[in-house]
């Protein structure tokens, strides 16, 4: 049986990193993309082999969507010399960068960087992408539990996720006659290095999540790998145009 192929942005660390494991744990194998750090990728493939999957990195900076074209090519070419294939089955756009301003104090320059990363690039690289993937496969995209509770300092960050929602609806809509299920997972407050750790690193914050959650703690990567994986395993075909917070039960 021809193993399943996912492409991961933003694989190298965090919850793409994590995303990528456990799909490798359930045979598929990974395109992730990185934006800098070559060595951390690098590990991440390594990690993967143990599993006895196969992966492959590529440079990808989401912000650039005069270079998708060439990253396009790039992973066509990568499809066929790595894996012996045409296309991949799995699209998670996962790249991204925390941001935190209050709306007063936002800028221009902020706000563009936003729009870039979090829209305009996710948006622009599935509509590059969809000739590679095969019909009946699967896109994820990330949200925020920002779209649905408001905390001061995220309006800008959360108003893009709130975008990607209604453009999760639309792609679901649009590429069903493929086949293709289109869905959005909103993590709550994580414990990585996004935006600076904070989460993870400062304790009182850390607390304020945790007593706000139903589940008494605040999230781990491995939560959001998972929840990524159960949607892209085979009982999940029949759910598209949808978001799904894997918060935890944050400000319920």
């Amino acid at each position: 049986m021809t193993r399943k192929i996912a492409l991961i942005t933003g694989a190298s660390r965090g919850l793409g990193k994590s995303a990528a494991l456990h799909l490798a744990a359930q045979g598929v194998d990974i395109i992730g993309t990185y934006h800098s750090k070559a060595d951390e990728a690098q590990a991440v493939v390594a990690q993967i082999e143990q599993l006895g999957g196969r992966a492959a990195m590529l440079q990808l900076d989401v912000s650039q969507s005069a270079s998708f074209n060439e990253f396009v090519g790039s992973v066509g070419d990568l499809l066929k010399a790595v894996f012996a294939q045409d296309h991949f089955n799995f699209l998670v756009n996962n790249a991204g960068i925390g941001a935190h301003a209050s709306f007063a104090d936002t800028t221009e320059a902020q706000f563009d960087q936003l729009v870039a990363i979090h829209f305009k690039g996710p948006f622009f690289l599935t509509q590059k992408l969809l000739p590679l993937i095969s019909d009946g496969g699967r896109i994820i995209n990330i949200s925020s539990g920002l779209a649905r509770f408001s905390l001061p300092g995220y309006s800008a960050y959360a108003s893009m996720k709130g975008a990607m929602e209604v453009l999760t609806r639309y792609q679901a809509k649009e590429l069903g006659a493929r086949g293709i299920t289109v869905n959005i997972i909103a993590p709550g407050a994580i414990e990585t290095d996004f935006s600076g750790g904070a989460v993870r690193d400062n304790a009182a914050l850390n607390t304020m999540v945790a007593s706000n959650t139903a589940l008494g703690r605040a999230g781990l990567p491995d939560d959001i790998g998972g929840a990524i994986s159960t949607l892209l395993a085979d009982g999940s075909n029949w759910i598209t145009g949808q978001r799904i917070e894997a918060s935890g039960g944050m400000f319920l």
